[in-house]
């Protein structure tokens, strides 16, 4: 039975991933977006299934195990178009740290002026950078690392549905500028939806996600202490 529904679990994922894209591909929307789509969908699955989150880990950790594997061989586009990325390098290296900079103030700040407590601001501080490295920076300084994955998710999921329609609207074209956005602000769920858009994108993607998170990791200590 528990073989059953791991299979069941990564057979409901790649088709909600499958069908979001095909659906986004015809019907472009912030709603149509794979990843929200097929997070929707999921949800839906287990819920019509009488499963829980428990029953669909197996699953999910098999799939998982493959974002390793899929995230370094992001590294060959990169090495493809090395001169272009060394051509941009500090540009993309600035426009991240006014990126994630900008997103901070905005969301601490708003944050600071609801008195929220401790545990909620540290979560937000590390709420553009991929899951276990949020998780591990609040785990050294005593955060609550369920409720930072909580919004490291969500922040991906609204940077997946927002940000495409948002940069076609400001007329960001640029795939290497559209990759840089997508990694720095929506990590790995942005990577992921840049790679919808072409490889090269995606891979930059990857690599802005990356060096947010070392970003993040290195000032995290200055932030904590006027939190």
């Amino acid at each position: 039975m528990t073989t059953f529904i791991t299979l069941y679990s990564i057979m409901i994922t790649i088709l909600a991933y499958a069908i979001g894209r095909k659906i986004y591909s015809t019907h472009p929307s912030p709603f149509t977006t794979p990843v929200f789509f097929g997070t929707v969908t999921i949800i839906l699955a287990l819920l019509i299934s009488g499963l829980d989150f428990n029953d669909y880990t197996p699953g999910k950790d098999i799939i998982t195990y493959f974002l390793g594997p899929a995230t370094v061989a992001l590294a060959v586009p990169l090495y493809k178009n090395r001169a272009i990325i060394a051509k941009y390098a500090i540009p993309a290296i600035s426009g991240m740290v006014l990126g994630l900079a900008v997103t901070l103030t905005l969301a601490l700040t708003i944050a600071k002026a609801l008195t929220l407590p401790l545990y909620i601001l540290q979560g937000l501080a590390v709420k553009s950078i991929t899951v276990p490295i949020a998780v591990e920076i609040t785990k050294i300084y005593g955060g609550n690392p369920n409720i930072s994955a909580a919004f490291v998710i969500l922040t991906g999921v609204l940077g997946t549905m927002i940000a495409p329609k948002l940069m076609d609207k400001l007329n960001v074209t640029m795939p290497f500028a559209r990759g840089i956005a997508y990694g720095t602000i929506a990590h790995g769920l942005g990577t992921a939806q840049a790679t919808q858009e072409s490889e090269f994108t995606g891979a930059v993607a990857g690599a802005a996600m990356a060096l947010s998170g070392i970003i993040i990791s290195c000032l995290f200590p200055l932030i904590n202490h006027f939190l």
